[in-house]
C-alpha cells in the first residue's frame, strides 16, 4: 500500500504544479516500431526518443538464465534460422541466433539479451517494466538478478498476466511494484466485455498487485473504470497505444502510463498539445 500511496501523492503534486508527468510513456519492447523488438538497440533507441520507461518480455531458459524475448519460440524474430523453444534452450543456444536482421539490415548482429543486460540500459530517473512470460518458477532467479542490479527499487515494475506470478512476486519481492495484466474479450450471451470491472478489482485484490495493466480497448476503458481502479488504491496502465488520438484520450482519462511502439512520436504529439509535460 505504501508504493500505491506514494504514486497517488506524486500524481496529486504533479497536477497541482500544472503538469501530467505522472503519465509515463513506456516503450513497448523498446522503440519496436523502428528497431527489432526486445533488443538492446530497441531499448537504447527508446530512451534516445524520450521514453520514460521501457517494457521487455522475459523467459527462464533451460539453464536458469533469464532471456528477453516475447514468444515461446524464436521463429518470428529469427526467421530462416533454426527455431528454438525458449524454455527448452540454453542461453548460449539462443544467443547464436540473429534477432535483428529481420527488421532491417542495419540491425544485423543483434542477439537476444539477458535481463541483466536490459537492466543496464536504464538510465538514472528512468524505469523498466519487466513482463514475466514464464510461470512462478522464474521468481527466485528474478529476485536474485533484480537485487544485484544497480537500479533503485522504484525504477523497476514487474508485470504479468499470470495471477500466480503476480502473487509470487508480491510475496517474495514486496519492495517492487507489480501489475496484473489483462485484455478484454466480448461475450455473445449476454453481450458484454470480460473481465468486468468488479472482476478486475477482485483479481487485483487477490494477487496483491499494485496496479492494472490493461489492453487499451476504448470500448471498455472509460473514465468511470479508471476512477474506480484508482479509488480502490491501484494504478491504471494501458497498452499498446500507437494512435495519437487514442493516446490523448487516455491521458484525459488520467491513466498512469501509456505503453506504445512509437515512444518518440507519442511523446512529441502529447507534448505539443500540452497533454504531457516535456
Amino acid at each position: 500500500m505504501m508504493l500505491r500511496s506514494f504514486t497517488a501523492l506524486f500524481f496529486v503534486v504533479s497536477m497541482s504544479m500544472g503538469t501530467c508527468s505522472a503519465q509515463l510513456i513506456v516503450a513497448h519492447r523498446g522503440a519496436s516500431n523502428d528497431a527489432p523488438e526486445n533488443t538492446l538497440a530497441s531499448f537504447e533507441l527508446a530512451f534516445e526518443r524520450g521514453a520514460d520507461a521501457i517494457e521487455g518480455d522475459f523467459y527462464l531458459t533451460a539453464d536458469g538464465e533469464i532471456a528477453c524475448i516475447h514468444d515461446k519460440t524464436t521463429k518470428r524474430v529469427a526467421p530462416d534460422q533454426p527455431e528454438l523453444v525458449v524454455a527448452d534452450s540454453t542461453l548460449d543456444q539462443l544467443r547464436l541466433l540473429d534477432v535483428g536482421r529481420w527488421k532491417d539490415a542495419k540491425y544485423v548482429g543483434q542477439r537476444i539479451p539477458t535481463l541483466a543486460e536490459v537492466l543496464a540500459t536504464v538510465p538514472s530517473g528512468k524505469r523498466i517494466f519487466v513482463e514475466i512470460k514464464s510461470g512462478p518458477e522464474i521468481v527466485p532467479t528474478l529476485k536474485t538478478q533484480l537485487a544485484s542490479c544497480d537500479l533503485q527499487t522504484d525504477q523497476i515494475v514487474i508485470i504479468a498476466f499470470s495471477e500466480a506470478v503476480v502473487k509470487a512476486c508480491r510475496q517474495s519481492m514486496p519492495q517492487y511494484q507489480c501489475n496484473w495484466l489483462t485484455s478484454f474479450k466480448r461475450t455473445d450471451a449476454p453481450a458484454s466485455w470480460k473481465p468486468e470491472q468488479k472482476d478486475v478489482i477482485a483479481s487485483l485484490t487477490r494477487t496483491e498487485a499494485t496496479g492494472l495493466g490493461a489492453h487499451g480497448n476504448e470500448e471498455v476503458i472509460e473514465r468511470e473504470f479508471v476512477e474506480r481502479v484508482h479509488a480502490a488504491g491501484y494504478e491504471f496502465h494501458v497498452w499498446t497505444i500507437n494512435d495519437l488520438d487514442a493516446a490523448r484520450r487516455f491521458v484525459r482519462l488520467g491513466v498512469d502510463s501509456i505503453t506504445t511502439d512509437r515512444p518518440g512520436v507519442i511523446r512529441k504529439s502529447l507534448t505539443s498539445t500540452g497533454s504531457v509535460d516535456a
